[in-house]
């Protein structure tokens, strides 16, 4: 017989543990996940990119090049290079001079730059780069330039990179030969890493010669293409797994008049004979001037194509549609001088598509790419608005789909996520029968959260939409103090879970803007942050990565108490299954401030599972990722075991959770 201060001991044991499940049970949220009947399709263009050459994403940026205009083709010939007379580290001050002849009869390459060295005292030229040239140890370097000897006293040019101190990272001789222009190649290696160095360029011997198109970049580029793309930025592009890449823009196609707009044809065949253009961003902002913002369009349509590709993504390029910017000019094509625009998207879908017996299509396939590239979509617009952009649209529309009818047009509702305008755009494009409608929001934290629920009431049988550029503004739209917090991440996410609980009517998603240079930006926040040696995946870049890594392929219904999660108790949700890999995926946030606990309900489940439990969150909502911590938020990935009736989970406070599991 037990002594009875043990039995009593044993008693109180087990109310206790009565009293505790008894308060487990309650404390927790059931979640009803309905396995059996799929909603709808999540289509494989669901989460995307959109790529604007904003904040020297491009130049300076994705496109590899080192050498800031290194053709002389921008407003100022001289803009980005020093010579002694400038440069505050020469010593031979009167040693030469150097200064742009125009050839007028070459519309798109019409600056040289001539060299007179006054006497053999080693004259030089500077190149500062975007910001400085970031140079990693042990990589090589591929030069190349044209010149042109005249009297053929210049008997050698050295080339060097330098760093901030001027010490020589990497040097080559090269002896111009001919009197004529020539193209030659030469081949650096550094001997150390460095974020600021710069490309000088001295001459041996006295007289007279002409440079063009100098320019400089790593061996070592994306896919290993010659005078490709930075491999560090392309690959976190890659691990989005990305369902499109929309490019170039953005504002950037509209201009701020329409001599400035974006026009396709000029950034395609030989690159050394593409016009440079003023960026219409270059002085937008006071905040962030940036007077030496051209494109050099070595980064063209031929290579957005090549990239969307790669990144396996369908390309979505946007055309201008006849009305420069509205926020700056907005000047108007009459609709009687329309033909020429319209005759742009026609060609461009020739160049894409067309057979190489075709017009472009030959062009395509002379610039090496003899396949078609197997466009579908195309951007009507960026983000004009009113009865000019319908009266446009309605136009393109007609002469477009009469040709090319399996061509589905994007067409725009304005720059607002609401309003007269917005109202208007989805009341006139509806009844043109429009296919997709892109919406743009760049809104406070709270609108995100509350938002969530936007597409529940959308027509079902209306136009189909594309989420294609938001971002959640931790202070306000154009705020130059706007920050990658991780609050607004978790805000967008739980804006994610209403875009996918609609994805019979979402089927397009980008976050935007998707990069910046950290010395050299104009709008923030940004996905992506770099310098001119590394690359910050931010924490919005975390969940879109997240979001895009787990699409799946069909969507299903999670709720709580027969109502979907849209920020009850700061709880969102949404479901699909995978049926590449019949697993299902749950994406769960909790955006209170205490941890919450949910119990799953799903019919058919398997008695006992094994699932991956992914949990992004972070100490402070205003914790960012910086350069020198660029892991402060960042996915922890957990392996876990259930049984079927205990598929019990705690959530994070301020947290997003992802659960995958095997549905077999």
């Amino acid at each position: 017989m037990m002594p009875s201060t043990l039995i009593r001991s044993l008693v109180l044991l087990i109310i206790n543990f009565i009293l505790m499940n008894f308060a487990f049970a309650k404390d927790h949220i059931v979640l009803d996940l309905d396995l059996s009947t799929p909603i709808a399709k999540i289509q494989p263009s669901m989460y995307g990119i959109f790529f604007e050459d904003i904040n020297f994403s491009a130049d300076g940026g994705l496109y590899a090049e080192l050498v800031k205009n290194r053709s002389f083709e921008f407003d100022k010939p001289m803009m980005g290079w020093l010579q002694p007379a400038t440069d505050p580290y020469s010593l031979n001050q009167n040693s030469g001079i150097a200064s742009t002849l125009n050839f007028a009869s070459n519309k798109s390459n019409k600056n040289v730059l001539r060299v007179n060295v006054h006497n053999d005292k080693n004259y030089s030229l500077v190149n500062e780069g975007f910001r400085g040239m970031g140079i990693t140890k042990g990589q090589d370097y591929l030069l190349s330039f044209y010149a042109a000897n005249n009297d053929q006293k210049i008997k050698n040019i050295i080339f060097q990179l330098v760093d901030a101190q001027e010490n020589v990272v990497a040097s080559v001789r090269v002896a111009p030969k001919d009197k004529e222009w020539r193209k030659y190649t030469a081949q650096l290696n550094a001997k150390k890493t460095e974020e600021k160095a710069r490309l000088k360029i001295t001459f041996e011997g006295a007289g007279v010669i002409d440079l063009d198109m100098i320019s400089l970049f790593p061996k070592e580029t994306w896919k290993g293409k010659a005078k490709g793309i930075r491999q560090d930025l392309a690959q976190l592009l890659f691990d989005l797994k990305p369902g499109f890449l929309r490019f170039p823009g953005g504002c950037i196609i509209e201009g701020r008049t329409l001599a400035q707009r974006y026009q396709w044809k000029n950034t395609i065949g030989d690159v050394e004979q593409r016009p440079t253009m003023i960026s219409r961003w270059n002085t937008e902002f006071s905040h962030k001037v940036t007077p030496d913002y051209f494109q050099t369009f070595g980064l063209g349509f031929y290579e957005y194509f090549q990239l969307a590709e790669d990144l396996g993504a369908e390309p979505i390029p946007v055309l201008n549609c006849g009305i420069a910017c509205q926020f700056n000019s907005g000047e108007l094509v009459p609709v009687s001088e329309l033909d020429p625009y319209i005759q742009d998207a026609l060609d461009l879908i020739e160049f894409a598509n067309g057979s190489v017996q075709s017009v472009w299509g030959k062009v395509r396939k002379e610039m090496g790419h003899p396949e078609p590239f197997n466009l579908k979509y195309i951007g009507i617009g960026n983000e004009q608005w009113g009865p000019q952009y319908i009266e446009r649209f309605k136009i393109f529309q007609k002469v477009l789909k009469e040709k090319y009818p399996d061509i589905v047009l994007i067409s725009g509702s304005g720059p607002f996520a609401d309003g007269e305008q917005f109202d208007y755009a989805h009341r006139e494009l509806k009844k043109l029968g429009a296919e997709i409608i892109d919406e743009h929001y760049y809104k406070d934290i709270d609108w995100f959260k509350k938002n969530a629920t936007r597409y529940d009431n959308y027509d079902r049988q209306g136009p189909k939409i594309f989420a294609g550029e938001y971002a959640a503004q931790s202070v306000a739209i154009v705020s130059p103090e706007n920050k990658n917090s991780w609050e607004t991440a978790l805000a967008e996410a739980a804006f994610m879970t209403g875009l996918e609980r609609n994805a019979d009517v979402v089927h397009m998603t980008s976050y935007a803007p998707l990069m910046a240079h950290t010395e050299a930006w104009q709008w923030s926040p940004n996905m992506i942050w770099f310098n001119n040696l590394q690359s910050l995946a931010t924490a919005n870049y975390e969940v879109q990565k997240l979001f895009a890594n787990n699409r799946g392929t069909e969507l299903l219904s999670i709720s709580a108490n027969g109502k979907a999660l849209t920020g009850q108790g700061g709880l969102y949700a949404s479901a699909v299954r995978d049926g590449t890999d019949n697993t299902v995926i749950i994406k769960l946030v909790n955006s209170a401030s205490a941890e919450q606990e949910i119990k799953l309900n799903a019919q058919s489940q398997p008695v006992k599972l094994s699932a991956t439990v992914t949990t992004l969150t972070s100490k402070l909502l205003s914790d960012e990722n910086t350069f020198s911590n660029p892991r402060t938020v960042h996915p922890v990935v957990e392996k876990r075991s259930f049984k079927s009736d205990q598929f019990l989970i705690k959530l994070p406070a301020n947290a997003l959770v992802i659960i995958k599991y095997s549905a077999n």
